[in-house]
């Protein structure tokens, strides 16, 4: 019985430091410090951009302190650009809700790739937009790398 209780233990002792070092691991890689991190993607502006930044408000308004970052891509980059408004509702000016979101954090990226081939210069995007090589890869790279949740409204 000694030899068992003596293993029983051993083992106690060798799974308890693996959890210990895989928490460890966790937080050095930044998944347990405590702050909710999402990544909301948008592809196409008429059909997500209005219910997307919807979406991010209402998320802030639960969860202030979560890390936001809004990549577009593709059709997607269009609510950014000077001057745009929703569609199906004039009264929605784009430049102003993504002001006051980025405001409270929110950082919002347009996809290089798309910009070249839709051959549209960054000057023709707000002032509260920044630039990214890839959307598709920045996506990735938030979610493998940086552990970000993915949305897409």
């Amino acid at each position: 019985m000694k030899n068992s209780n003596r293993n029983t233990t051993a083992r106690r002792s060798l799974i308890a430091g693996g959890m210990l070092v895989a928490a460890t691991g966790a937080l050095a890689q930044g998944k347990g410090d405590g702050v909710d991190k999402v990544v909301y993607h948008i592809d196409n502006w008429i059909t997500q951009a209005t219910k997307g930044l919807r979406n991010v408000r209402n998320h802030l308004d639960v969860a202030p302190e979560t890390r936001i970052i809004v990549v577009t891509h593709a059709e997607g980059i269009d609510f950014l650009m000077e001057g745009a408004k929703d569609p199906k509702n004039a009264n929605i000016d784009y430049a102003s809700l993504v002001s006051a979101l980025k405001a409270r954090g929110v950082r919002f990226e347009i996809c290089e790739i798309t910009l070249r081939n839709r051959n549209i210069s960054k000057e023709k995007f707000i002032m509260d937009a920044d630039f990214t090589p890839s959307g598709v890869v920045r996506i990735g790279q938030l979610q493998n790398r940086e552990h970000y949740a993915y949305i897409r409204p």
